[in-house]
């Protein structure tokens, strides 16, 4: 049997500010609003997905923008840390972009002898990492915000904060087809492939608070599946580990399975298609509200409650 997991799928986050959240990642990172919906689980919340021009696996950061809700605190149980991927040649342009917009940011540090890092965090406090690196192949979005050489080029990788890391690497290395290529110190990184987009970084912490849900923290991290039929054969090996998985829901631009692993942190299995234009064409993703069948004659009642927010990204620049 071949690959069952290859990478990262995308990571899920909660925001307080749905205006805070666009202009951040949209202006600010420069990352494509691919899709504008709506929480499936709770149709009247939105959720965007960030990520480059098509919104491919690996590249996607999303958001339920929960207007007004208190902040929760990074800790055990939680992926506490999201990182970007960008050319090394791009960090003086970042470092000063993050300046120019007053975002706090700790100096470059060097991580492993092939990347350096530099963290900072969203308004609502959320950790994130620009990974400088000179082995992503991926294209980033050629906006009209960050030159293209410049450009976010999608997820570097995800840090989990755990008690007990043995307990998660042994579900990723024994049922997730991931292996261990890194360690230092605290750090274990496991992936499916040396690259970025592939990277899960477990990081012992058993002297940490446990992590709180709120604004500023990660719903969920997402695994691509190679397929259907790979997504179904994780769902019984996580069954057999003696886990609960949710059965097989349809996401309508992919289909997911969910579960949480020994340290509390919810994933998600999902597979790469039909993909973010299944129902708009490329050039116009991200421009209107999309509902899936299912709330689409709800339409009327949700524009009415969603909050409208403005998509005029000039003053980034």
């Amino acid at each position: 049997m071949g690959r069952l997991i290859d990478g990262l799928h995308h990571v899920t986050a909660i925001s307080s500010s749905i205006q805070n959240n666009i202009d951040f990642y949209a202006g600010v990172l420069g990352l494509r609003l691919v899709k504008q919906t709506v929480n499936f689980d709770a149709p009247e919340v939105y959720h965007f997905y960030y990520g480059t021009e098509t919104g491919a696996p690996s590249t996607l950061l999303t958001f339920f923008p929960y207007q007004g809700l208190i902040n929760g605190r990074q800790g055990k149980g939680t992926a506490s840390t999201t990182g970007f991927s960008a050319d090394l040649a791009a960090m003086d342009y970042w470092l000063q972009r993050l300046k120019k917009f007053n975002i706090p940011y700790k100096k470059p540090q060097q991580r492993f002898p092939d990347e350096i890092v530099v963290y900072f965090e969203d308004e609502d406090g959320l950790g994130l990492e620009l990974v400088f690196n000179e082995k992503d192949n991926r294209p980033g979005w050629n906006n009209t915000i960050i030159p293209k050489a410049y450009s976010i080029k999608g997820l570097y990788h995800v840090e989990l904060w755990l008690d007990r890391a043995e307990l998660t690497m042994n579900l990723f290395t024994d049922q997730l087809d991931h292996t261990v290529i890194r360690q230092s110190g605290n750090r274990t990184r496991l992936a499916t492939a040396d690259a970025p987009g592939h990277y899960i970084d477990l990081i012992s912490t058993p002297e940490s608070l446990k992590g709180l849900a709120g604004s500023g923290t990660v719903h969920h991290i997402a695994l691509k599946a190679t397929g259907p039929a790979a997504q179904e054969t994780i769902r019984q090996r996580v069954i057999g580990r003696g886990l609960a998985p949710t059965p097989v829901k349809d996401r309508n631009y992919f289909t997911s399975v969910y579960f949480r692993e020994p340290g509390g942190v919810l994933l998600e299995v999902a597979t790469a298609t039909p993909g973010f234009t299944t129902d708009e064409p490329p050039e116009a993703l991200g421009m209107h509200l999309m509902l899936p069948p299912q709330f689409e004659h709800q339409r009327k009642h949700l524009t009415a409650i969603l909050p409208p927010f403005k998509n005029n990204w000039s003053q980034f620049k």
